[in-house]
């Protein structure tokens, strides 16, 4: 794939830039034209200027401008496990696995075996829009848009821009750096960037809960990408992209590494004739390790607990997407996708004098086929949007294989019984403007999502705390409906506010069954104040709540905010009846995000105050997270033509942002203040 790719590079010399056209030769760089339809739906987005003035530079950032849109935890993706990193909306909780579907230029991103987003794969420079459509939408996008979906497109080349590059250097020696180049003709265009970060990190125990095993969390990060886009006919490009990436963290003592590294391809050919159509094809390579460590009461030591020294995974997949002419105001798409996923995860454990003294590979494959349809119509001031699929699954060769290391006799060699199983899944909506200002909107989706491979054969610790997998857990099913209003009443006006209620059925959740010390079964043992949980099926989760978000461009002044507030609550009985009419882990009742900028003559400023209310860590909701309130600024200054020197700022006062409680009591906290000072290289 990467020397086709490379063979396309020489056909692109450096011409006029930007979407630029030939003739009748029109290149895009991006997908099929947005569904009519969408309107009905509630769709946030966020262009390049802000994506590029964010104050950490990072995806994950940029997203928290979207409330509701949250991780399982509350840290960024320099000091998080990268397992707890799956993204999820409107309170239906989460875990390491995604709940929301991510996409870059069509590509599921979540990773094939745990359903987590590696962040760091994604630099900001490579970004140039965001859609963010909150609600179910399985009917259009595919299994896994339970919650939501997160489509990511690549930036296109610009005429003030064929070289772009920013350089900072940040708090605790971080480094932070990107650069970017496109060769552009009338044609087709390529791009090539690279982006380096790295910082020796923060001491993730707040002051008062740690001891002298207790030290920073460093972290070095780096990706890269190629991509490469051809008018092949007067209304037909060809796309394709490559991108790697490595990521290394500590989480803040001895023994407790993390190490991601990943690479992907796609093509992508669109037609955009009478008869409109998309054909992408794509591979996915990932491979995750990890150490866990357990610290003694007094934090003066910290034993490595696990090794899980590697975790391949690979995932491949297909989407063909058809669009008939169907006549003026009306939309049809139909389609097929196939997704697959492969993974093991092998780990050593048991650990003895500091030695480990078994051995554990566990994994599996799945597999999801579907077709889908959905349309959309407008009838004069009233646009209709109905779409439906059904999935064909399949979960298979799963396997536990764990053995005594120094005799290498079998402790367990089970072959787990394969599965299949049928999805219908679909949305519908309407959207009405009756007058101008003024436009009222309602819908509804189901939803599903397989378990990850993650979720069904590995488990893992976090601290002294262990959760076993679930090899007979089921697919996760969604209900929902929502209604809004949009009021704009000028240009670059608007405020929208949602209502919604969402209930997921046999929602997958770490269910606490014991605690420590003591032996459990899938993990072992679990010393004195560690918790025992074990992934379980809950009869439901549901979720009601409001979403507002507001936006307004004045002159050359800007304001934007988004305030999401939930109510879920759990549903369970059986051995989890005590979770019942709890509230799920990690779920805050209000996020609130609020921004106020300034642009001229490349001058930019902003400020951005963000605000998460008290959540639990735990299931039972014995553990509270206190309610946190940051503040972001952004400025760039410009010294030359194409150079300004920026400054950034990430929670400038320092509030301490609670991200963890373990079972001793022990608190984590997310990334303190840090400032950086940089120059951004751009123009031509």
């Amino acid at each position: 794939m990467i020397r086709r790719l490379l063979s396309v590079l020489p056909l692109l010399g450096i011409a006029h830039p930007a979407l630029a056209q030939d003739g009748d030769l029109v290149v895009v760089g991006r997908g099929l034209a947005q569904r009519p339809g969408d309107r009905a739906f509630d769709v946030v987005t966020i262009d390049a200027d802000r994506i590029a003035e964010s104050a950490s530079n990072r995806l994950d950032g940029v997203l928290a401008d979207v409330a509701g849109l949250q991780q399982f935890r509350r840290l960024d993706s320099r000091s998080a496990n990268p397992t707890s990193q799956g993204i999820s909306l409107r309170g239906i909780s989460g875990n390491a696995s995604s709940r929301a579907l991510l996409l870059l230029d069509g590509v599921p991103q979540a990773d094939p075996f745990g359903g987590w987003v590696a962040f760091p794969a994604y630099a900001t420079d490579r970004i140039g829009l965001i859609r963010v459509t909150r609600g179910g939408g399985s009917g259009y996008f595919g299994a896994g848009a339970l919650a939501g979906t997160v489509e990511v497109e690549s930036a296109t080349p610009t005429a003030a821009a064929p070289l772009a590059g920013r350089v900072a250097y940040g708090s605790r020696a971080s480094i932070d750096a990107q650069a970017s180049a496109a060769l552009v003709r009338g044609a087709g265009f390529a791009t090539v960037s690279a982006a380096y970060a790295k910082g020796d990190g923060f001491v993730p125990v707040v002051a008062d809960s740690r001891g002298p095993a207790d030290r920073p969390s460093p972290y070095e990060q780096v990706s890269g990408a190629v991509r490469a886009v051809v008018a092949v006919a007067a209304d037909t490009e060809l796309q394709a992209n490559v991108a790697a990436f490595t990521d290394r963290r500590e989480r803040g003592t001895a023994f407790s590494r993390n190490r991601s590294d990943g690479a992907d391809a796609s093509v992508r050919v669109v037609g955009r004739g009478r008869w409109g159509y998309s054909a992408l094809a794509y591979v996915q390579a990932r491979s995750f390790a990890s150490s866990i460590a357990a610290v003694n009461a007094a934090r003066t030591v910290a034993t490595r607990t696990l090794d899980q020294y590697n975790t391949p995974a690979d995932g491949t997949g297909a989407r063909l997407e058809i669009v008939p002419p169907v006549g003026a105001g009306r939309d049809l798409r139909i389609g097929a996708d196939l997704r697959t996923a492969t993974g093991r995860t092998q780990e050593l454990y048991t650990y003895v004098d500091a030695r480990p003294t078994r051995r554990r590979v566990a994994g599996g494959s799945s597999r999801s086929v579907g077709a889908f349809v959905d349309g959309s119509a407008d009838i004069g001031a009233l646009t209709l949007t109905l779409g439906g699929r059904i999935d064909r699954w399949r979960i298979g060769d799963g396997s536990l294989r764990e053995t005594t290391i120094a005799t290498g006799g079998t402790l367990t060699d089970t072959r787990f019984a394969d599965r299949t199983g049928t999805e219908w899944t679909g949305r519908a909506g309407a959207a009405w403007t009756p007058v101008a200002p003024l436009t009222l909107r309602a819908a509804g989706y189901r939803g599903w999502r397989l378990p990850t491979l993650n979720e069904l054969y590995r488990p893992f610790r976090a601290g002294a705390d262990a959760t076993a997998a679930n090899a007979a857990l089921a697919p996760e099913r969604l209900v929902g409906i929502d209604g809004g209003v949009v009021i704009a009443p000028a240009t670059g006006v608007s405020i929208a506010a949602t209502l919604f209620w969402n209930r997921l059925d046999d929602a997958i959740a770490n269910v606490t069954e014991g605690r420590g010390p003591a032996i459990f079964p899938g993990v072992g043992f679990v010393a004195a104040g560690g918790t025992y949980r074990i992934r379980r099926n809950l009869d439901a989760i549901r979720s009601r709540g409001v979403e507002v978000d507001a936006r307004a461009a004045l002159g050359r002044a800007y304001v934007q905010g988004s305030w999401s507030h939930v109510d879920p609550r759990v549903e369970a009985s059986g051995i989890a009846a005590p979770l019942d009419g709890l509230r799920p882990a990690q779920t805050p009742t209000d996020m609130v995000s609020a921004t106020v900028g300034w642009r001229r003559d490349g001058v930019a400023a902003s400020a951005t105050v963000r605000h998460v209310a008290r959540q639990f860590e735990d299931d039972q909701n014995t553990r509270t997270l206190a309610p946190a309130t940051t503040a972001d600024a952004y400025l760039a200054l410009p010294l030359a033509r194409g150079i300004a020197v920026e400054a950034r700022a990430e929670n400038l006062f320092d509030a301490r942002v609670e991200a963890g409680i373990a079972g001793t009591g022990i608190v984590e906290r997310a990334t303190p203040r840090t400032v950086w000072i940089g120059v951004r290289l751009g123009g031509g």
